[in-house]
């Protein structure tokens, strides 16, 4: 039991880093998609649709962790990004792809803030530490 308290306090930096620059990466969203004039709300409004990804553990716990883990970081925002800039480089114009990227890269990043990391062995379990009940059920004793 001690070792898992030990494992909890050197984790606990790492964790905190991760979500206070999340929480930066998050801001610097709402800051880029309002000073490009692009509507903020859309942040909002596509913000559950990287959820579903989560409809995955429907068919089990080793699916569901990889289809959330492969939605839930910020590979895919760099691409798409990536995909707009050499689509504007080339002459064309896809603003749609840099809200989609802003959106999702937004989601991730609140996600991982509020403490909601790449899924382990189940739901509960991030690499930022238990959520949920397994943070309950991970809590020492009073």
């Amino acid at each position: 039991m001690a070792e898992d308290g030990d494992r909890r306090r050197h984790r606990a930096p790492a964790a905190t880093t991760q979500r206070v620059e999340n929480g930066a990466v998050a801001l610097a969203v709402v800051v880029a998609v309002l000073v490009s004039g692009q509507p903020w709300w859309l942040l909002l409004a596509a913000f559950l649709l990287f959820d579903l990804s989560a409809l995955g553990y429907l068919r089990g716990p080793r699916v569901g962790a990889l289809a959330y883990n492969a939605v839930h970081n910020h590979t895919g925002p760099a691409l798409v990004l990536t995909v707009f800039l050499v689509t504007r480089w080339a002459g064309h114009e896809a603003t749609w792809l840099a809200l989609l990227a802003a959106c999702w890269a937004f989601h991730v990043a609140v996600d991982r803030a509020l403490g909601y990391g790449l899924k382990l062995h189940d739901f509960g379990s991030t690499h930022l530490g238990p959520i949920g009940r397994a943070r309950r059920a991970d809590a020492p004793a009073p």
